[in-house]
Order: C-alpha cells, then structure tokens, then sequence
C-alpha cells in the first residue's frame, strides 16, 4: 500500500484518487500524531460494505462452504459469458 504524508497528500490530492480509482489500491495518508487514514475507491467500499452485509446474514457463510463441498466440481460445465447474451 503506498504511503503519503498527510501534507503531499493534500499536494497530489487529485492524483491521489485518480490511482486509487485507476488501480483500486488503497493509499494510506499518515500524519505525525499517528491517526492515519486510508482512501480506497467507491467501488472498493461498496463492495466491502456488502461482504460485511452477507456476512452478516445467519448461516449465510455455512451455507456456502456447505453448497461449495456438495458440488462435483469435476463434472462442473463452464459458460462463456457471451453464450448468455441473447
């Protein structure tokens, strides 16, 4: 994870966010008090906010690893996505 101080980062702000949206890596902005920060995109977020909302559900995780052990994996078929356009 790259690591700015908190005063190039208020210097490169803009360039700052357009890596972390371009790359997706999250940046780290420190400061001498040690109340660091870190900027990921909007993406990123959403998408942890959603794990930690599945997650959330009872029996949500159990029932993966239950229906992931259940399958044949050997026989799985794989699918082109562009079979699946009309």
């Amino acid at each position: 994870m790259k690591e700015y101080k908190i005063t190039d980062a208020r210097a490169n702000l803009y360039g700052i966010v357009s890596d972390v949206n371009v790359a997706y890596n999250p940046v780290k902005i420190v400061n001498t008090k040690g109340d660091n920060a870190v900027i990921i995109s909007e993406r990123d977020w959403n998408s942890i906010q959603e794990t930690l909302y599945l997650y959330s559900i009872p029996g949500y995780v159990e029932s993966l690893e239950k229906a992931y052990e259940e399958t044949d994996w050997e026989n799985a078929k794989t699918y082109d996505p562009k079979d699946w356009q009309e």
